[in-house]
């Protein structure tokens, strides 16, 4: 089977995926939203979030100063195209292994196996 398109290697690995999904159903959120939502440490987090953002799939804010400064991250138009392409290659490989595949695989191979 081909990988169908919009699969993104660099979305996919569990820990970005968990990143994009949870800011593709928002606005803008706080890092310690996002790392807390994901279980993840602070540098685990920054390193993921570098990642996405020099792919240009993310915009990282810093806003205020001292103790208060905080780190706002979004989605950028790409990085929301990126996600919805990625889910809906992920549909179509489900999609591919379920009963309906599974029928017409074995609708293929009676003929074959009837000419033995």
């Amino acid at each position: 089977m081909s990988t169908p398109t919009g699969f993104d290697e660099l979305i996919h690995p569990a820990t970005r995926l968990s990143v994009v999904a949870l800011l593709a159903a928002t606005e803008w959120a706080d890092f310690a939203f996002i790392r807390d939502s994901i279980s993840l440490s602070d540098s685990a987090l920054s390193k993921q979030l570098h990642t996405l953002e020099e792919a240009g799939y993310l915009e990282i804010r810093k806003e205020g100063g001292g103790r208060k400064r905080r780190t706002k991250v979004r989605l950028t138009e790409r990085g929301r195209g990126a996600f919805e392409g990625h889910v809906a290659a992920l549909q179509a490989i489900v999609e591919g292994a379920g009963p309906a595949a599974a029928a017409a695989q074995q609708r293929h191979q009676e003929p074959a196996e009837a000419h033995r």
